[in-house]
């Protein structure tokens, strides 16, 4: 479980600590503001005696002739209902059931944030370089910009806490986890009741299989928003080990310029090795083999990974608030924290590497590159009218069904008045975007809130188990200079009185007559909490009694923060048994035709090799190596685009016609990092490693005009390795399935071959 996913886990916890506690008073004026101007929104179901009336989601002015298209839900397809039928009628060939289980059992979770696939039958791994980045750094910082590969089996490097899940069985279990008993009658509770029954057959289910293989475990996934469960069964392998990944430079070439763009001329790979518990490397029966000749222009290609979220589902009175509130709130926060850690960046080059702020700084710069074109998707009103097309069609058809009608015909207004109780809270929650992410608030702000927790857990007698648990998160968080941290306090400080005033109980107890500047400048030079020994010591001794000058701090932010979080999951639960039963009619309209929106779970998605039309002209199918040396040339001395010297005095073997990038009609938005794009015979012929500017809006609707997935191909990774990296290990490995133990040992075999 990620950090963030964790901290939203417990703050039930803290929010039951602080009703035994007296709330301070300015919580309860937040939560006043907060409700007074919407009541919550009923779900309860009620029979009406005349025939109820279901009012269309209105078209944007002036596009009520715009009609939806059958994938605008995407095809993302599920292992679970595969569309044989589509796939022969698309492309000629009708996969049976092995071919669905080898493309399986091949395809790898990595950690919690990225896709990767077995490419070879020795436990061998492949994935993007930016999904291993930080394994990178975990082993030695100096090879993010180095590069590293591992001459013999014995200098591959295990990464700490790295771990890949392997999908080997699925489940329907959306019955067991919908048996909820008559007596729970409104529908709030009833989606309470189903996610008690989802917890409790995931644990019942992990213990079962970890009775007879402790490597097992059980995840409930909830499909459909909720419509449709599955038990998924995961083996996970957490011995893994670095074999190769290229510079920096080659690896994230192009920089944030090239980000979501095509053409593009990266090597966004890595290689990691799986070994098993006698330590020694796994013998794996499922991999994807290599193609030597990759895909052909026209060629139907699949990707197999875990994207992670779409919100293609959702109904268009949320996406108005995700337009008009969420996505504008947290661009400004990105923006902010963006220009900061690249001002310290620029400024202090080796400190910054020392504390690894590049990898958080490109992560940001990713997420708003990917934001800003969401949010340029969403004011897009062809792009709405085409949601709203889709949505009209499921509204007229369980308008014209009574018992749908009845059962299902307030559901959007109810969803749309839900959105309007955001709305209401919307401006306290500005304050506190991205509170708990490390990467976007102060790293001694977010140890003060742990602290605040881990200090009333204990205190109030939590179990120890938990207690535990969230000191081992705490302590995870690492130091950041004093600079950063001065600039990021300042930030969520000035954030925090623009949104309360300087009138406001909150703000006074912390300010008083003093700017966010001098409050954060006082914090970082007297706070232990810039030191990860010392706040650990804290933790022990008890934090809240420590006397740290941040301790007031966070004693005046931390009731009001979990008081907004309280309320925004509360809104949260509520849509979510809402978009259940959402889909409970989709299903009943429509059935699985559209599969559900992407949950990082296993899909595989259907796609062609097409180039398209941009900017007056026309996007080749492939890239080759002759383009990453114009870029080279066309921005001389710029970092983005520059080259390590090796490159620059390539052998004379080396054949810069090699493709090196390509671009496909694949469904991929959403996080499919690392995802390997296979051909119909299941080889490897490139490895997905991002979408262009036109896919972003994708997100919300699957177009493929102009939207294209942006893969390596395989072939420029086979010609680098040869060629440039001279990794003979690891490209005989790839093309004939054998495992060298050394490097020598490899280089004989390549020159008999010779």
């Amino acid at each position: 479980m990620n950090r963030f996913a964790f901290f939203r886990r417990i703050a039930w916890a803290v929010l039951l600590l602080m009703t035994a506690c007296a709330a301070p008073k300015e919580t309860a004026v937040v939560v006043e503001r907060a409700t007074r101007t919407e009541k919550p929104p009923s779900t309860e179901e009620t029979v009406r005696t005349s025939r109820p009336k279901l009012d269309l989601t209105p078209f944007p002015a002036g596009y009520d002739t715009v009609r939806a298209r059958r994938f605008d839900g995407g095809k993302m397809w599920t292992f679970d209902h595969p569309p044989v039928d589509y796939f022969e009628q698309a492309y000629g060939f009708r996969p049976d059931t092995t071919w669905f289980e080898e493309a399986r059992l091949a395809a790898l979770r990595f950690s919690s944030y990225c896709s990767a696939s077995f490419v070879s039958p020795n436990g061998l791994v492949m994935t993007n370089h930016h999904c291993g980045r930080e394994s990178v750094t975990e082993v030695d910082p100096e090879l993010l910009d180095g590069g590293f590969y591992a001459s013999s089996l014995e200098e591959e490097q295990k990464v700490k806490d790295l771990y890949v899940d392997q999908l080997i069985a699925l489940k329907d279990v959306t019955d067991e986890v919908y048996s909820v008993p008559e007596t729970v009658r409104t529908e709030d509770e009833r989606a309470k009741a189903r996610r008690r029954n989802a917890e409790a057959l995931e644990k019942r289910m992990t213990d079962e299989v970890k009775a007879r293989d402790s490597t097992l475990y059980v995840q409930v996934i909830a499909l459909y928003n909720g419509g449709k469960y599955s038990a998924y069964t995961y083996r996970r392998y957490d011995d893994v080990r670095l074999v190769m990944a290229p510079e920096l430079q080659i690896g994230y070439f192009g920089g944030d310029w090239d980000n979501f763009t095509y053409p593009r001329y990266n090597l966004d790979m890595s290689f990691f090795r799986v070994y098993d518990r006698e330590g020694k490397p796994l013998r794996t029966e499922h991999f994807y083999p290599w193609s030597a000749d990759g895909p052909a222009a026209g060629e139907a290609v699949f990707v197999v990974g875990n994207p992670g979220s779409t919100s293609r589902l959702n109904t268009v009175s949320r996406l108005e608030y995700e337009r008009d509130y969420n996505l504008p709130q947290s661009l400004s926060v990105l923006e902010s924290r963006a220009k900061i850690l690249f001002d310290y960046i620029s400024k202090h080059p080796d400190e910054a590497d020392r504390y690894d702020l590049r990898n958080p700084y490109f992560s940001i710069s990713n997420s708003l590159k990917a934001q800003r074109g969401q949010l340029e998707g969403l004011r897009d009103p062809y792009l709405m009218a085409r949601r709203v097309a889709g949505e009209r069609d499921l509204q007229q058809a369980v308008a014209a069904d009574d018992s749908l009608l009845k059962r299902y015909g307030k559901l959007w207004a109810e969803i749309a008045q839900l959105q309007e109780s955001k709305r209401a809270t919307s401006e306290q929650s500005r304050a506190f975007t991205f509170f708990s992410n490390p990467n976007l608030s102060s790293h001694v702000l977010t140890r003060a809130l742990y602290g605040y927790v881990h200090a009333l857990m204990r205190q109030r007698g939590f179990p120890p188990d938990q207690i535990e648990e969230v000191y081992t998160e705490a302590v995870k968080i690492k130091d950041w200079p004093a600079e950063v941290e001065r600039a990021f306090i300042a930030e969520r400080l000035s954030e925090l009185l623009d949104v309360l005033g300087p009138l406001d109980p909150t703000t006074k107890r912390i300010l008083g007559d003093r700017s966010p500047e001098e409050v954060a400048a006082e914090l970082v030079d007297s706070t232990a909490l810039m030191d990860s020994t010392a706040f650990r010591a804290l933790l022990e001794k008890g934090f809240l009694r420590s006397g740290d000058p941040v301790v007031r701090v966070i004693e005046a932010m931390g009731p009001l923060y979990f008081t907004l979080n309280q309320q925004l999951q509360s809104f949260e639960e509520r849509e979510q048994a809402l978009n259940a039963r959402l889909a409970r009619v989709r299903f009943a309209v429509f059935g699985t035709d559209t599969p559900p929106d992407a949950t990082f779970s296993l899909r595989i998605a259907d796609g062609v090799v097409r180039g398209y039309p941009y900017n007056g002209t026309k996007a080749p199918e492939v890239t080759t190596f002759f383009g990453l040396y114009d870029r080279y040339f066309s921005f001389p001395g710029r970092r983005e685009w520059a080259l390590p010297e090796y490159w620059l005095d390539p052998p004379e073997t080396f054949d810069p016609s090699t493709p090196v990038n390509l671009v496909t009609t694949n469904d991929i938005t959403g996080g499919n990092s690392g995802s390997p794009l296979v051909n119909r015979d299941l080889k490897i012929v490139g490895l997905i490693f991002d979408g262009n500017i036109e896919s972003l809006p994708n997100q919300y609707i699957y177009t493929d005009e102009t939207a294209r997935a942006v893969a390596v191909d395989a072939r420029g990774i086979l010609e680098a390795l040869d060629e440039i990296y001279d990794a003979d290990r690891l490209v005989l490995e790839l093309t004939s399935g054998r495992l060298f133990p050394t490097e020598e040992e490899a280089d004989g075999e390549q020159s008999s071959r010779d």
